[in-house]
């Protein structure tokens, strides 16, 4: 029971050009739907920021919490489908733990996942994976997602053979 376990998987794009197009939002929306099957939250701003014409309340982004076999389809769909599509792919970075077992990967382009028709797409833009574990240190979630598959980057002092 101890063993570290994957609990779930959030997927969140950020959208601050909702503020001045509205139909951004609905097509961050749609993608989120399409890449993962499952409709995402529309999040909302917290607090006004003058600065970049955001006020309370107003749609900034939009997330997904996927568990359970959804989870488990989405990160083998990730690992195998879209990471490879990536331009240049040498591995992901194992420096993106936060210390208590949890990982967060950035995506630059929504169009690595093959279900994103690219000539439907408006802008490109990119989105976050968070992987959150029951591991409590790094290295055990780093052995946890190794063991998935995750193609992580081969550190100069590792040992090859693992």
């Amino acid at each position: 029971m101890q063993v570290p376990r994957l609990v779930k998987i959030s997927v969140n794009k950020g959208v601050g050009e909702a503020a001045t197009n509205k139909k951004v939002i609905d097509d961050a929306v749609e993608e989120i739907r399409t890449i993962t099957g499952q409709h995402p939250v529309v999040r909302k701003a917290r607090k006004a920021v003058s600065n970049f014409k955001i006020r309370e309340g107003m749609p900034i982004g939009a997330s997904v919490t996927l568990r359970g076999g959804t989870m488990y389809e989405f990160i083998d769909r990730l690992i195998t489908l879209a990471l490879p599509r990536v331009r240049d792919f040498r591995g992901i970075p194992d420096r993106s733990f936060d210390g208590r077992g949890n990982y967060s990967l950035g995506i630059k382009e929504q169009i690595v996942f093959p279900e994103i028709v690219v000539d439907q797409v408006s802008v490109i833009s990119g989105l976050d994976v968070t992987f959150v574990t029951t591991a409590n240190t790094d290295e055990e979630a780093l052995a946890l997602l190794k063991a998935f598959g995750m193609p992580f980057v081969r550190q100069a002092n590792e040992d090859p053979t693992t």
